[in-house]
């Protein structure tokens, strides 16, 4: 499942940017390709000083590795691996009259030794 939803948080964000950007006609989303050393990584993509939106970010990540202590005793559970992967979406219109837009989607898995 874990793949699935990341390849739909990718084509997501293209579709996303794709649709931003005909909106704005002038400036363009650039992007940086980022790694966390503890497992994972993602793609952030930024617009601003557009005709249409002053800024904005459409970023994937997906993320792995140890459950922290803290989130162990949050669930209630002993050591456990876990991935976790999101699409957070915030878009600053110039104009005042326009609402800011933020959305999140998000997927969050859990693992100990039996899987």
């Amino acid at each position: 499942m874990k793949e699935q939803f990341y390849a739909y948080i990718q084509n997501l964000q293209d579709q996303i940017c794709k649709g931003l950007e005909a909106v704005e006609g002038q400036a363009k989303f650039r992007e940086d390709l980022w790694e966390r050393p503890e497992g994972g990584g993602g793609r952030t993509r930024v617009i601003e000083n557009g005709q249409v939106f002053e800024k904005g970010g459409v970023n994937i990540s997906a993320v792995h590795g140890k459950l922290p202590e803290a989130m162990q005793k949050m669930f209630n559970v002993g050591e456990a691996d876990f991935f976790a992967c999101g699409l957070s979406l915030v878009m600053h219109p110039k104009s005042p009259m326009t609402p800011t837009v933020h959305a999140n989607w998000r997927y969050f898995e859990m693992y100990d030794d039996n899987g």
